[in-house]
């Protein structure tokens, strides 16, 4: 009876959550990288500052922060931040933004989500009429009620573009 003992156990349950610690690890990496890379490595810088407490609030540890500052105030590569729009189920809109190193590697991957859920891109301003863009993101001005069939799709949807790497912020303004 393989399987059954109590490290088993132990050992798959750390698994399930060190993946997930390693998916936001891996979100607040890029954003502590454009943001180290915009303040030329100052950590004092107030964009940079903002980026370090998110990377604390995910508990990920101070070696990391420290290396992943000093990797990006060093490193010449460029990450750029993308917004995309879309409508999804029952109409509402959808507004992704995307932090990358590879615009056209982003936008297939974007695509192809929405695609595999029903959706597709919308054009530039399509979508982002209907929010308000503030510091900590995209409030809506309207919101969309939809139905519950919309609802559990529309979670499918969000849930799908959250486990890309590249996402950072999935907004909408379903009810």
């Amino acid at each position: 009876m393989s399987g059954h003992n109590k490290w088993s156990k132990i050992k798959n349950r750390k698994a399930v959550t060190d993946a997930q610690k390693s998916k936001i690890f891996t979100k607040v990496v890029r954003l502590l990288t454009v943001e180290a890379k915009k303040a030329h490595g100052d950590v004092t810088a107030p964009g940079l500052a903002t980026a370090i407490a998110k990377a604390r609030e995910a508990n990920m540890p101070g070696d990391n922060i420290d290396r992943a500052v000093k990797k990006a105030s060093s490193d010449p590569a460029t990450m750029d931040t993308i917004i995309y729009e879309a409508y999804g189920p029952g109409g509402c809109a959808i507004v992704i933004e995307a932090l990358t190193d590879n615009r056209n590697k982003a936008a297939q991957e974007v695509k192809h989500i929405l695609s595999l859920n029903g959706t597709e891109l919308a054009g530039m301003g399509a979508a982002t009429w209907a929010f308000e863009k503030t510091h900590d993101g995209f409030i809506p001005k309207t919101t969309v009620a939809l139905s519950d069939e919309d609802g559990a799709k529309l979670g499918d949807l969000i849930e799908a573009l959250e486990e890309n790497d590249e996402v950072q912020n999935v907004y909408t303004n379903a009810e």
